[in-house]
């Protein structure tokens, strides 16, 4: 048996804070070797109905209105269809049938026999009003979004009807790091809740946590449609952007005019919004963003986007280091400090992997896997954290492998032992607080 010895620091943070960090509310909840999985449920609430769904409280989805847009037929079949809480879009194509897709199911459902017209395309789009130029439209005081496509003429041949709900709960995965004041950048794929954390987050900053939050809202999606935002922001500020191609601009008004203490900007996409970024970060102000990706290493690969995360760029080693560091002349370093300290990749709703970004970074530079920290939830929907140091296997090395758990809690003793096949999610061998997870490869018992 080969066991690596490595020193039980909790990450990302030094061992006399780690005590006060994430908290697991009921350790009791999870006991080594389980085999249960983490599945969370939720629970959802609009104006009628209650259900459960991904482990959060939905305060408020003001359905009704989305509903009015749409022809009679499809709002009636809507209003009377029993899965309308998990309603996630609803799908208008020329000369298509229309379809509702709901959440946690694949594909969609179609709501008629008969096409899509032009005349109720042309009817949805008066009740929305003018589009903006990203073909966003809102209505107004809600959350929703309906996004157009458009044929080469300009005439609109696509509506899809995004639900937008105000929910409580996503902000218990990160709450502890809000508190750090350093500036985070969560990566997502669509369809994750990424825009539902950042409007939680911008409330809890204004209210709780008592900063003055200002949201550079490109396209309304956060602060919901019309002049005046949305309550579920809470005391947060809300700019508004006249056109995506000015949000770095606007970035850059926000501070200079307004004195945040939070900024939030939704979809950092361009280099000048990057460079927006660093110039923010820079004047002391802890900016929330997101951008598209699914993994740490896509943004490091992102030439437009890199700067985010410090930036890449090929050094030459001279002759003794090379050999020193057992690498080639020339390399991949990071270039400068990180805007964002923090990294959180948001795999599932309830599932995100976090990184503390500088020694993510070179690590992956230097072809060794990070540090990294999971945040879920389990079945009681309670926050858990576990911190995993991963370990590259050796080329001759075989499952099972040792896991060495070590908990700065009370319900597990340090240096406790159990085979673990890889295979399995991490999850089946937790219990307790703060718990690390170091792996070694192991041939024998």
């Amino acid at each position: 048996m080969v066991l690596l010895s490595l020193q039980p620091q909790p990450f990302p943070f030094p061992p006399n804070q780690a005590l006060n960090t994430t908290r697991i509310r009921n350790p009791n909840t999870l006991h080594l070797g389980t085999q249960n999985r983490l599945k969370s449920c939720c629970r959802c609430s609009s104006a009628a109905t209650q259900s459960t769904h991904e482990g959060f409280l939905v305060v408020e989805d003001d359905l009704p209105a989305l509903l009015q847009i749409l022809p009679k037929e499809l709002r009636e079949h809507l209003e009377n269809e029993p899965r309308k809480a998990e309603l996630l879009e609803i799908v208008l194509d020329l000369g298509r049938r229309p379809e509702a897709r709901f959440l946690n199911e694949p594909g969609g459902q179609y709501l008629r026999n008969t096409e899509v017209s032009q005349e109720e395309l042309q009817e949805a789009e008066k009740a929305l009003g003018e589009f903006g130029g990203d073909n966003r439209a809102g209505i107004e005081g809600t959350l929703h979004r309906i996004s157009a496509i458009r044929s080469r003429k300009g005439t609109i041949v696509g509506l899809t009807c995004r639900v937008g709900r105000a929910v409580t709960g996503h902000v218990d995965m990160v709450r502890d790091l809000l508190e750090y004041k350093e500036s985070i950048l969560f990566l997502r794929r669509p369809g994750v809740g990424k825009t539902t954390v950042m409007r939680e987050i911008a409330r809890v900053m204004a209210d709780e946590l008592h900063k003055r939050v200002v949201i550079v809202d490109t396209s309304n999606e956060i602060g919901g449609d019309g002049d005046v935002p949305h309550s579920a922001i809470g005391g947060a500020r809300r700019m508004q952007v006249p056109e995506p191609s000015m949000q770095h601009k606007v970035m850059i008004e926000a501070v200079e005019n307004h004195m945040p203490e939070v900024i939030i900007v939704d979809e950092i996409g361009t280099k000048a919004e990057a460079v927006a970024c660093r110039s923010i970060a820079e004047r002391g102000v802890m900016l929330i963003g997101t951008a598209h990706g699914e993994h740490l290493a896509n943004i490091v690969k992102n030439p437009t986007l890199s700067d985010l995360v410090g930036g890449v760029e090929t050094v030459t080693l001279s002759d003794e280091e090379a050999r020193a560091r057992g690498t080639q002349k020339t390399i991949m370093e990071r270039k400068a400090p990180p805007t964002f300290p923090f990294l959180i990749e948001m795999r599932e709703r309830d599932y995100w992997v976090t990184h503390r970004t500088e020694k993510s970074v070179d690590m992956l530079l230097h072809g060794r896997k990070p540090f990294i920290e999971i945040r879920r939830r389990d079945e009681k929907f309670n926050v858990l954290t576990l911190s995993i140091m991963q370990i590259s296997r050796k080329a001759n090395s075989r499952p099972p492998f040792r896991v060495v758990l070590v908990s700065y809690g009370e319900k597990l003793e340090a240096n406790k032992q159990q085979i673990w096949n890889p295979l399995k999610t991490c999850n089946q061998i937790v219990e307790g607080e703060h718990v690390l997870v170091y792996v070694g490869s192991c041939n024998s018992n």
